[in-house]
């Protein structure tokens, strides 16, 4: 049996450098994609350029870590990947399938427009194999256990992991609906009913923020299980941001609400590092209570940045029943993240603040 085999900090650093052109380049396709479409024709387009320079050379990179460790393990293919780095080897060969079908699909089938794009099965390929790319970083990060140059790499992989999800769904994404805002009266039918007034896009509104809490919260707690990291849940949130309000233009007034959103996510941070260092990092319900704080402050801040811009007018049962249902949403995921057979298997810092920020 091979010993198990680890990055350095600089190769992690190198990883994350590469995976940043991945996300630049899928952030301005995205941005193309809602503001360009009418003009686009070919697959050979600059930020497609960006974008697969990005993935070629991670996918490269990503390979020859596990090749220049042959001389440890002779079959390299098979038993030289560093932790973290085999998923995302993994992840370039579903990169290469998705890239050679996006190909095809543009020259012959033609441009995706609209909903068209984020449910392409070439866009679903090259969005799953990203993800497992550029959480190299981070997957290493955890497997070391180490801090500094280490944790910058790895909580900047783990806000891109869930950022470059965006791009396929930004059509159900709380960050990016102003529905609160919209006129909604429900009173308007028996039982406050679709055809009331604005009841069909409060639903849908509603139904961004209940779809968009794992989104934000699975990565939050995969992390947190792991170690508190002042900053971690302000990155996952601030990456998916700035995502999604460049591909359409920064529109108001979700830009603003979007701010005060990712100050809510860095005081939601502080707290529940804060919480881990007065009650320990192995204290009862420890993954729940942080699940619900860091969503309900997310949303709350969101929620707030509208109300500060355009004015909410939804009902404050919706405002605040959103809140509740999202932060106890997360509870529940922060209860399965925090199984015993997980909770053993992975290293754990007893000091709260080593690995900081």
């Amino acid at each position: 049996m091979t010993a198990r085999l680890r990055t350095t900090a600089q190769e992690d650093l190198v990883t994350t450098v590469l995976a940043l052109m991945i996300v630049a380049g899928a952030t301005m396709d995205g941005w193309a994609h809602s503001n360009l479409a009418s003009t686009l024709e070919t697959f050979f387009t600059p930020w497609h350029g960006i974008m697969y320079a990005g993935l070629a050379g991670t996918a490269a990179w990503t390979f020859w870590l596990a090749y220049a460790r042959r001389a440890t393990a002779p079959r390299w293919w098979r038993d030289a990947w560093p932790a973290g780095y085999r998923v995302g080897a993994l992840g370039a060969i579903i990169v290469a399938a998705g890239g050679l079908g996006d190909m095809i699909w543009h020259e012959t089938i033609g441009i995706e427009v609209g909903l068209n794009t984020q449910f392409s099965p070439s866009h679903l390929l090259l969005v799953i194999g990203g993800v497992l790319m550029v959480s190299s970083p981070m997957r290493a990060w955890w497997a070391s256990g180490e801090g500094g140059l280490r944790t910058v790499t790895g909580v900047i992989s783990l806000a891109m992991a869930p950022a470059v999800t965006t791009i396929l769904l930004s059509h159900s994404s709380a960050f990016l609906t102003d529905a609160p805002t919209r006129p909604f009266d429900p009173g308007a039918a028996p039982n406050g009913g679709l055809d009331s007034s604005g009841g069909m896009l409060a639903l849908i509104g509603v139904d961004a923020f209940v779809f968009t809490t794992p989104v934000i919260a699975i990565p939050f707690l995969l992390a947190h299980r792991r170690r508190p990291t002042l900053g971690a849940g302000t990155a996952i949130v601030a990456g998916i941001v700035l995502f999604g309000l460049f591909m359409f233009e920064f529109p108001a007034p979700v830009s603003a609400a979007c701010v005060v959103a990712v100050l809510a996510a860095l005081l939601a941070d502080v707290l529940v590092v804060w919480l881990d260092v007065v009650r320990g990092p192995r204290a009862g319900l420890r993954l729940p209570l942080a699940g619900a704080v860091y969503v309900a402050m997310v949303w709350s801040g969101l929620l707030l940045g509208l109300h500060l811009g355009a004015g909410l007018q939804w009902p404050i049962e919706m405002v605040t029943g959103i809140v509740v249902v999202t932060a106890v949403l997360a509870s529940l995921l922060g209860g399965l993240a925090a199984s015993p057979e997980a909770q053993r298997s992975l290293p754990l810092r007893e000091e709260a603040t080593s690995a900081n920020l």
